[in-house]
């Protein structure tokens, strides 16, 4: 290798883009035909002027081609929960003109079979015995190329562009056609967010740049770009094709950053017969050489021009001076610990039904990822596009891309190949990208041999490429040489444990962490963490203005309204979105206090809308907020730096002093050296109880100590609760929790109301005396039809109902008056917050469904959106000359040891002794008697 002139290289290299490419775009309309009985290749449809019309890049489903909905879709996805088959329930949603699924979001119209693509070419006469390359980006997919009816090639890609280059292609007008093939001949499951109508949709096109490339005969096959950090240099690996010409051939490279300036000298080759096509070029990038991280996303071009007899080609490849590796249980980028905050995109997009092709869509996700503390995204069982990867560059976004599986592996089959080139594809297509940290198969493999391949495939992976950091798959299998574990287990919940997950079975506290789980010779990051519903927001239907219909929501919506609450649908929303919220504050805190810890991968920042309908997302499928929670409230926890306190319960006594250790996590781009962190604690008008200040160096790890907030509670003489704040300036953060303090010595009440366990003739007589009864109906005292079948806990449901086989919790938290004085002693809002653990814990829900329409309980459980019955745990209303409240939360047995039960319990009796006891409802003792057992 020789340098050339500066100036003249220089001169070559910056002139070279502004030369007019040989290109000539096939945007546009293509003729069109579908081919469900697949007799177009028996038939040489290739051969054949089709018939009808279409739009590219696009889908033909977005187009209005394809079937309407109805029993016999053959949708590419697997449903659990068939009800809508045969139950009598959906009966008026399988009609002919009214066919709305409950399981995934509706296509307008859907299509699994052959589509044909055809459209007349015209090459100019330049374009004379050269090569001419076709560029398809992202085909769905199995697609077939014909020119003037002969096959010329077939690709078989979900994840990179499709480019077949001619090589004597002559002038004049040509026809092109393309068969394109949606269904599965390739098993990589029918789950696989690649492929299956859960999400995206199973489309048949092309939705990304179409188009012809005249080439010189020498011309440039690949660009790799391997970032060595510790020195300050790339080295380039170009990869040629085609011929040498008769005169002088070169290849020339130079480095530039993003504005334009060159960086380091500029470099040539000259090549002949006796030169190998694929070259290496070790490049200085200089010692002030900027380097890409999350904090810091620096990027810098490689412009690479091939010339041959005058001739040349310029491309350009953009890359970040990084090192992604693992260093013990943490990951390091560039020397540097860093923690990830992720979230999972399922290839969800809603108005095309096939992923984003341009930068302004992918910048909208990634910026709400950043709004709201998050700095890395998996691509669960799929590879998203150019565009995609481009943004997360500039943005500084880690990615874990995968090879668009979901299935069986290791058996031999083709499929297994086929992942095998798959990945190859990917990693040439996206490997220089500095955003592209992490790579796996696919998600949560079957097959008996499943571990054997994927650790085969790992190998495989580390001997060509080392840019990054592989496991065998999202879930499962652990594999020794994996650099990462990504498994479910340290999760506050998880699938199959229903009530006896840590969030249910523990009474609160922010005291326990992941360290017993955590694998210690390699970092674990927690695999699909979250999972916490919310109630369908019935405003985002609109917002359905694309391929895909939210028909699923309408159903809800209906039911809701046959419930008669559908003036309620707000308020469950915010209510569950806030209990959503704490479950979530409740995961990520979790993770932010494990020693060693490497990250976690929520499921979902937004909503999943296949599988039965997940409402996993504080954002919507489009990425929006919901309106129960900011951006800016988010981050308080999960941020680069946040404060943490280990609470080991969040009820007290004010017999007792909180004394409570406080902590920080703080993975920022530098150590904070003093830094100032100040603690109160206030009631909820804002006044403020206690204060104090730390001074400490945050180190960038997490578990650092900090000191204790001490408060002595015995000031406090009323049901209060307070709220407890940390914030560190430096980092411009502040996290807080809420916590109760309830009296120890409660006061006596007169006015007793009569407490009975059921509305036997001696209560019935009080009531007609004009009495007050309280009605306590211990848990299991429900029927099952009328709330005993009903698995009440203190989460939201996880994933949800149809799709879990009804996993408890089947409720999604409860919703109040606040201001109602029943529970004037018992300080909560409108939503579940702590406090209410011990209540839903245990406890039936009631079945309210035959009280009158416009009866409201005083406290709801909210149901499972599928079902939407009315439901509650404390009602009120008269009966005879006499008042009555029901109860079915356990509000009697050791109450010595549940303090907010025993405060709930004083608040009720408080306000039955009241003048404020006057319920407007007239309730049907025989309802309420038809509620429990005999």
């Amino acid at each position: 290798m020789r340098i050339l002139s500066s100036f003249f290289l220089v001169f070559l290299l910056l002139t070279a883009c502004q030369q007019k490419d040989d290109r000539q775009s096939l945007h546009g309309q293509w003729r069109f035909a579908l081919d469900p009985d697949d007799k177009g290749l028996k038939e040489q449809w290739c051969t054949n002027s089709l018939d009808d019309t279409i739009q590219l890049p696009g889908s033909l489903q977005e187009q209005g081609y394809g079937y309407d909905v109805d029993l016999k879709t053959a949708w590419t996805g697997q449903v659990v929960d068939k009800s809508w088959y045969n139950s009598p329930d959906y009966e008026k949603f399988r009609q002919p003109g009214n066919m709305k699924v409950p399981f995934w979001l509706s296509p307008d119209k859907h299509y699994v079979g052959v589509a044909w693509y055809q459209k007349e070419i015209d090459v100019p006469a330049a374009w004379s015995d050269r090569p001419v390359e076709l560029e398809l980006e992202r085909t769905h997919w199995e697609t077939t190329l014909f020119l003037d009816g002969k096959e010329m090639g077939k690709h078989e890609s979900l994840s990179t562009p499709y480019r077949y280059t001619f090589k004597e292609l002559t002038p004049g007008k040509h026809l092109l056609t393309l068969r394109v093939d949606n269904r599965l001949n390739v098993a990589v499951g029918v789950n696989a967010h690649s492929v299956s109508d859960h999400t995206q949709s199973n489309w048949n096109g092309v939705v990304g740049t179409i188009a012809l490339s005249a080439k010189p005969f020498l011309y440039i096959d690949d660009i790799q770009i391997y970032p060595n950090v510790s020195d300050k240099t790339i080295k380039a690996v170009v990869s040629l094709k085609g011929t040498l010409g008769k005169n002088e051939s070169s290849l020339s490279l130079q480095v530039k950053t993003k504005k334009g300036k060159l960086v380091g000298e500029p470099q040539q080759i000259k090549l002949s017969s006796q030169v190998s096509l694929k070259q290496e070029f070790v490049i200085p990038m200089g010692d002030d050489a900027l380097l890409w991280s999350e904090h810091t996303p620096n990027l810098y071009t490689l412009h690479v021009i091939a010339e041959t007899d005058g001739n040349q080609e310029e491309q350009c490849r953009t890359f970040g001076l990084r090192e992604f590796k693992a260093n013990g249980t943490r990951f390091e980028v560039n020397g540097h610990p860093v923690f990830l905050r992720g979230t999972l995109e399922c290839c969800i997009f809603p108005l095309t039904g096939y992923p984003a092709m341009t930068n302004p869509y992918w910048a909208k996700i990634y910026s709400q990822c950043k709004a709201h503390g998050l700095n890395h995204v998996r691509f669960h069982s799929w590879c998203p596009p150019e565009a995609a990867f481009e943004v997360a560059d500039s943005m500084g976004m880690y990615l874990q891309v995968e090879c668009a599986g979901w299935a069986t592996v290791g058996n031999g089959d083709y499929s297994d190949q086929w992942f095998r080139d798959e990945s190859d594809r990917i990693l040439k297509e996206y490997g220089n990208h500095p955003s592209f940290c992490m790579m796996a198969y696919g998600n949560e493999p079957s097959g008996a041999n499943q571990g054997k391949f994927l650790s085969g495939l790992i190998d495989y992976w580390k001997s060509k490429d080392l840019r990054r950091v592989y496991t065998s798959s999202g879930g499962w299998p652990y594999v020794e040489n994996a650099d990462y574990w990504d498994p479910m287990e340290p999760r506050i919940h998880r699938w199959a444990e229903g009530l006896n997950s840590i969030i249910n079975a523990k009474a609160p506290s922010t005291d326990y962490d992941f360290a017993h789980i955590i694998k210690k010779n390699m970092p674990t990051v927690s695999h699909e963490v979250g999972q916490w519903c919310v109630y369908p927001n019935f405003k985002e239907i609109e917002k359905y203005t694309g391929v895909l219909k939210a028909k699923n929501f309408e159903i809800f919506r209906e039911t809701l309204k046959e419930h008669h609450m559908a003036d309620l649908a707000e308020d469950f929303l915010f209510a569950s979105g806030r209990l959503q919220t704490l479950c979530y504050k409740a995961e990520i805190e979790a993770a932010l206090r494990t020693p060693g810890f490497a990250g976690f991968q929520l499921l979902d920042l937004h909503d999943f809308p296949g599988q039965g309908s997940a409402l996993v997302g504080v954002l919507d499928a489009f990425w929006e907020e919901k309106g129960y929670v900011s951006p800016e409230e988010y981050n308080t926890f999960c941020n680069q730096t946040v404060p943490l306190i280990r609470f080991p319960k969040m009820v007290w006594l004010n017999s007792e002093t909180l004394n409570v250790p406080l902590e920080v996590a703080h993975f920022g781009e530098k150590p904070l050296q003093g830094a100032n962190i100040t603690w109160n604690i206030s009631e909820q008008d804002g006044k403020k109880l206690a204060e104090g200040t730390f001074v400490k160096d945050l180190p960038v790890t997490n578990c650092i100590p900090i000191g204790n907030v001490n408060y002595a509670l015995s000031g406090i003489d009323q049901p209060v609760q307070l709220t407890v704040s940390v914030e560190i300036k430096e980092a411009n953060n502040k996290n807080q929790w809420n916590i109760w303090v309830y009296p120890d010595k409660q006061a006596a009440i007169e006015k007793l109301p009569y407490i009975a366990s059921s509305l036997d003739n001696q209560a019935m007589d009080r009531l007609n005396r004009g009495e007050n009864v309280l009605l306590l109906l211990q848990p299991g005292s429900i029927l099952p039809e009328k709330g005993g079948n009903i698995r009440v806990g203190f989460s939201s449901i996880f994933w949800n109902t149809a799709w879990t086989n009804k996993q408890p919790p089947h409720t999604l938290g409860i919703l109040c008056d606040p201001r109602h004085p029943a529970l004037a002693a018992f300080p909560t809002k409108r939503y579940s917050d702590y406090q209410w653990w011990d209540l839903t814990s245990r406890c039936d829900a009631m079945v309210l469904d035959d009280f009158p329409a416009d009866y409201r309980p005083v406290v709801h459980l909210i149901d499972d959106w599928f079902t939407n019955r009315k439901l509650g745990i404390l009602l009120e209303g008269k009966v005879g000359n006499g008042k009555l409240v029901v109860c079915s939360a356990d509000l009697q047995k050791d109450l010595d040891k549940r303090p907010a039960a025993r405060q709930f319990r004083q608040s009720i009796l408080q306000y039955m002794a009241s003048n404020q006891f006057n319920p407007s409802a007239t309730l049907d003792p025989e309802k309420v008697r038809a509620l429990y057992k005999k």
